[in-house]
């Protein structure tokens, strides 16, 4: 019972902070806390992988970006040129049209169509990236990452159909039940607030059952030894397609619900600067510690929406990553090689002598040390 307790947490604010919110005039809070849900998801995705399978990604605003580009773009596409099309009317039948094929109006994916066909996306882009790259280890997986990001940012940014570096607008809300719907607006400000928190809660119960199963265990061994885990009769390539493709479905998951919430989506989620930030919420949260990545998440990604940071805003993410990797217990070769490096730089009182040069205390400088040669010294030389 103790493992759900986060979870418990988050449904318990997601119900009580939207009263207390108005009751205090301070519902204005409730937009940031709501896209701090979102962007708190994505890390959730990120510290499965990070984490437990010990895979570092680079590439997390990516999918972030593919699962809100693809729901904005579906969603908004005008598809009366083919209304007549086979496969329109395909949808149609389905009924995964908005506004039907004989409608006067604009014709379109529905936005639950297109939320779903988003996120196939991004799964499907998982595995296909994932197959090859995940191969590499240490610094070169995180460059192979990294640069499918810099791809996805630059593919956002200079295609027309994306709306350039204006991004996409005008994107429709996703209706959940009748009078509810992720979307934008003042009047469905706790709603959203609401909804954002129970998904982010729904994906953390999601995280906590499967790091307690056989999944979950596998991970774990992969994270503390792939050669040990494989000789275990652990498929660790199997396990770490399967986790990164996992990671890229939450990452968007919450792209798609965001563009929704915001009714627009730019280039700037899929930026490098972005998946640094999960990164280091990520490492900040302790790694394998979904609770620490969670609250991590909601805390700093809310303090970014509200303008603390300012102009620095990126800068404090990047800084707070270098501060947290330099004192992770895994950084203790690069601590005592900056200590010694700083010895040796560091001004000396004036008359005393440093290093080897240095008088032991308690001895004259004429004795000789522990491990010194004996004998009688002629010319400044131990005599052989």
């Amino acid at each position: 019972m103790r493992r759900y307790m986060p979870v418990l947490a988050l449904l318990a604010l997601a119900l009580v902070l939207p009263g207390a919110a108005a009751a205090t005039k301070t519902a204005y809070l409730l937009t940031q806390g709501t896209m701090s849900a979102y962007y708190a998801l994505a890390s959730l995705g990120l510290c499965a992988l990070m984490g437990y399978a010990g895979q570092i990604s680079l590439g997390q605003a990516g999918f972030f970006a593919i699962g809100g580009y693809g729901s904005a773009l579906l969603s908004t596409l005008d598809l009366r040129g083919a209304a007549d099309a086979p496969i329109v009317r395909a949808l149609d039948r389905l009924g995964l049209l908005a506004g039907g094929a004989d409608s006067a109006g604009a014709l379109a994916l529905s936005p639950w169509a297109a939320c779903l066909l988003a996120i196939l996306l991004a799964a499907a882009v998982a595995a296909l990236i994932g197959t090859p790259i995940l191969r590499l280890k240490g610094h070169y997986l995180a460059m192979a990452t990294l640069g499918f990001g810099i791809v996805v940012e630059k593919i956002a940014r200079g295609t027309a159909a994306f709306g350039g570096a204006d991004g996409l607008s005008g994107v429709p809300g996703l209706g959940l039940a009748p009078g509810l719907a992720v979307t934008g607006g003042r009047e469905a400000r706790a709603a959203n607030f609401t909804i954002a928190w129970i998904v982010l809660a729904l994906g953390l119960l999601f995280l906590v059952n499967l790091m307690r199963s056989r999944s979950g265990r596998a991970l774990r061994a992969l994270h503390d030894g792939e050669a040990a885990a494989g000789a275990m009769g652990v498929d660790t390539a199997r396990i770490k397609l399967k986790v990164f493709v996992l990671g890229a479905v939450y990452a968007a998951v919450a792209g798609a619900l965001l563009a929704f919430y915001n009714g627009s989506i730019g280039p700037g989620e899929a930026a490098t600067t972005k998946s640094v930030r999960y990164v280091a919420i990520v490492a900040i949260g302790g790694m394998a510690n979904l609770s620490g990545t969670l609250a991590a998440g909601l805390v700093l990604n809310f303090l970014s929406l509200r303008g603390v940071f300012g102009s620095l805003d990126d800068g404090v993410f990047g800084a707070v990553l270098v501060l947290v990797m330099l004192l992770s217990p895994s950084a203790a070769d690069y601590r005592r090689g900056f200590s010694e490096f700083a010895q040796r730089f560091a001004p000396t009182p004036r008359g005393s002598r440093s290093g080897a040069q240095a008088a032991t205390p308690g001895r004259a400088p004429g004795d000789s040390g522990p491990g010194a040669p004996s004998g009688p010294r002629v010319g400044g030389e131990a005599k052989r």
